[in-house]
């Protein structure tokens, strides 16, 4: 069952810390003592630092150097990583001859260090020693040399304690080292300065080397494909004939432009004096005179002949009025136009072959156009194909000429700016011999643990009381569960005897209160009348429900109470063993018909009977569900002034759902730091579904310095007097029926 939400006030953190105070402490002092010994014990490291200032150079053309103003991340954090680089460490080592007078450095901190700091100094140098000899049985076995190995191990020492800050804002980085030596410190932090510029220097000295000779033999390789691809252009040349080739290249397109034009006039031309010599040969195939053709008839000579005959034919039109056709006169001028009608014909004979002759002149000029022109472009295409090697082999030549000067002008210029760096450093600011440790920051490390084990020990406190689901506190019970807390049965601390017979034989102590403070509110927990038969059981085993069925009898008995005990646990009874009773009849006997009613036996009070649970039936369940149970619960009623039941588990077993429709009211026992929630809330939901009579809830083994019930000042003296007296309650003699 979830716990429901409430309200968080101050007075339950301060409960839940007074709850767990031990917890609290115990985290908050091993925290601070392992934090204050690993403080001591630390070994006071020095701390030199060096600054340089790292500029980086934009190289210009040859000679030219420009200091780059603006920051380049990249740039500035490549320098950082190449400070700390193993190449560098392994120059600062070679530098001091750190492998040799390196022990000397850390021997001299010891002597200088406190007790328990030399301890572990010394403790390392005996680890040192033993790795030192394993590395000479190594070398002795074949493996790499001692001295190296030592130098290589100094320098990843030197790594892990080197560290490189740059200052916001500016060029200027830190280089900082931290060594249990003072001297050492500042010594390693200027050398690793120097060591830096030196291994710069050297890395651009050696790839100015390395590009130098990359361009030499790229510039060589070059100059020979060069020499190559000339004299391949050359020998074609020489072959193709390529030395008139250039002007060849202008003149063939322009003739094959030209005689494509004259092929097209020529054709025109053929195509007119062909649709004409069409016509003419029609025109004589129908025996029609020629000078229907508009091309023969438009001639000159042609027309100056027709105009010369109108004017003959009009002359003799006149001089037929005047004389007779044998007139001499007009004989001749007869005669006159005759010729002229023959030149006519003579002159459109001349004019048809004229036509004729042109037609085949300009068929034999088509002719022979096409032939120049199919000629022409054959050798364009042959041209042209020498054109295109030629022009690749040109291409070929230009290209490894550029590339070889380009790589000779670069080759020169690197000549040149070997000696320019792309990087400039100046050691600003030399370490100095530190004069205090720089670690441990024993106040702040001290001060930090004893947050760290106060806030950790709450945070571990809240964590355990969140992950601790048990019922414990009377309130949160009520306010979880719904249900009334009865009474608190305190833990008991006096292990002298069974807590089944404490409130007979203590009752004047806390744990016998306890049940007389629960028998108070058992007959107080009805304003009519108090329940008479009451059914005590428990979610799972172990929870003291059967002491508390026990002492709850025996308290209400000392009230001048008539007072039953049934032992309903027939598959794990414990009364009759406690009581040290006859155990052969009791309630299974009873209720299997084997014995009567007079299975009741003398408790240790006179007016105290219990009924033992008898030997261990089959069939338990079958047995406390038969009708003689009922009617055992019934005969017994109006004998005695309450009865008491302890029960099997509720959870586990049947039985106490079957005796809790019998009994007036059930009381469910939990036990404090044991019992969930979810136990004694599925519990309680077995008990509401079959509507069993539920009085309240009991919370057994409470540590009462725990809880806000707990007065110790009055407990104290109470329990004190009963040390020297003891008073019991006033006992009925009242006797059983």
């Amino acid at each position: 069952m979830a716990a429901l939400e409430k309200e968080i006030h101050l007075r339950d953190i301060a409960k839940t810390i007074k709850k767990r105070i031990f917890l609290i402490v115990c985290f908050f002092s091993t925290v601070f003592l392992v934090v204050a010994f690993g403080t001591f014990a630390t070994v006071k490291e020095f701390e030199g630092t060096a600054k340089v200032l790292i500029e980086k150079v934009e190289p210009s053309e040859f000679t030219g150097r420009l200091r780059g103003l603006s920051r380049d991340p990249e740039f500035y954090e490549t320098q950082l990583q190449l400070i700390k680089s193993r190449a560098v460490a392994l120059r600062v080592v070679n530098i001091l001859g750190l492998e040799e007078n390196y022990d000397e450095f850390i021997n001299r901190s010891i002597e200088s260090s406190s007790s328990i700091q030399t301890f572990w100094l010394k403790l390392k140098k005996i680890v040192n020693g033993i790795n030192l000899f394993k590395s000479r049985k190594i070398q002795e076995n074949g493996s790499l040399d001692s001295n190296d190995q030592k130098k290589d191990k100094i320098a990843s020492s030197i790594i892990k304690t080197l560290s490189v800050r740059p200052i916001e804002g500016s060029r200027i980085v830190n280089i900082s080292y931290l060594s249990p030596s003072r001297e050492l410190a500042a010594l390693v932090a200027n050398t690793t300065a120097r060591a830096y510029i030196e291994e710069t220097l050297e890395m651009k000295m050696e790839a100015s080397r390395r590009t130098l000779e990359w361009m030499t033999e790229k510039a060589e390789v070059e100059r020979k494909k060069l020499e190559t691809a000339e004299k391949k252009l050359h020998q074609y040349m020489g072959t193709n004939d390529i030395v008139t080739l250039e002007n060849r290249v202008v003149i063939v397109p322009e003739k094959l432009s030209e005689i494509s034009s004259q092929l097209v006039r020529a054709e025109s031309e053929l195509k007119e004096l062909e649709a004409l010599n069409r016509q003419i040969k029609a025109v004589e195939k129908k025996r029609q005179s020629p000078e229907t053709i508009s091309a023969i008839s438009s001639e000159p000579a042609l027309q100056a002949f027709r105009a010369q005959i109108v004017i003959s034919e009009k002359s003799i039109m006149e001089l037929s009025g005047k004389y007779g056709s044998k007139h001499p006169v007009m004989k001749k001028a007869a005669g006159d136009l005759r010729t002229l009608k023959r030149k006519k014909n003579q002159e459109i004979n001349r004019i048809i072959q004229t036509i004729k002759n042109r037609y085949e002149l300009a068929r034999e000029k088509v002719i022979n156009l096409n032939a120049q022109f199919e000629a022409t472009k054959k050798e364009a295409f042959r041209l042209n194909e020498r054109s295109i090697q030629y022009g690749a082999l040109t291409r070929e030549v230009e290209t490894s000429r550029q590339l070889y000067d380009a790589l000779m002008l670069k080759f020169k210029e690197q000549s040149i700016t070997r000696e320019d760096h792309p990087v400039d450093l100046w050691v600003v600011e030399e370490a100095k011999v530190p004069r205090t440790a720089a670690k441990p920051w024993t106040t702040v490390n001290l001060l930090l643990g004893a947050i760290i084990g106060l806030f950790g020990g709450l945070g571990l406190a809240y964590f355990a009381e969140y992950l601790d689901n048990t019922v414990k506190d009377p309130d949160e019970v009520e306010s979880t569960l719904n249900i009334p807390v009865l009474g608190i049965i305190p833990q008991l601390k006096d292990k002298t005897g069974p807590p089944e017979d404490s409130v007979l034989k203590k009752p004047m102590s806390a744990f016998a209160e306890s049940y007389k403070a629960l028998r108070t509110a058992l007959l107080l927990s009805s304003a009519e009348a108090p329940p008479k038969k009451i059914l005590i059981t428990s979610a799972g085993p172990g929870e003291g429900k059967t002491t508390t069925a026990i002492n709850l009898a025996i308290a209400l008995a000392q009230s001048e109470n008539r007072v039953l005990l049934i032992d309903g646990d027939l598959r794990k009874p414990r009364i009759s063993q406690i009581f040290k009773l006859n155990n052969s009849r009791g309630l299974s006997t009873y209720l299997a018909g084997v014995s009567g009613g007079d299975s009741l036996q003398k408790g240790p009070l006179p007016n105290l009977a219990v009924m033992p649970s008898g030997p261990v039936p089959p069939n338990p369940s079958e047995l406390l569900i038969s009708n003689r149970m009922k009617v055992f619960l019934d005969n017994v009623n109006h004998k005695f002034d309450i009865i008491i039941c302890d029960s099997p588990p509720i959870l586990a077993l049947a039985d106490a759902r079957n005796l809790s429709r019998l009994f007036d009211g059930v009381m469910l026992v939990t036990r404090a730091k044991q019992t969930t929630y979810e136990l004694a809330g599925k519990a309680l939901k077995t008990l509401h579904d079959i509507k069993a009579p539920v009085l309240g809830l009991v919370l057994n083994g409470q540590d009462l310095k725990e809880s806000q019930y707990y007065y110790s000042e009055y407990y104290k003296a109470y329990e004190e007097a009963e040390a020297h007296q003891v008073a019991p309650e006033k006992v009925s003699t009242q006797p059983l029926p």
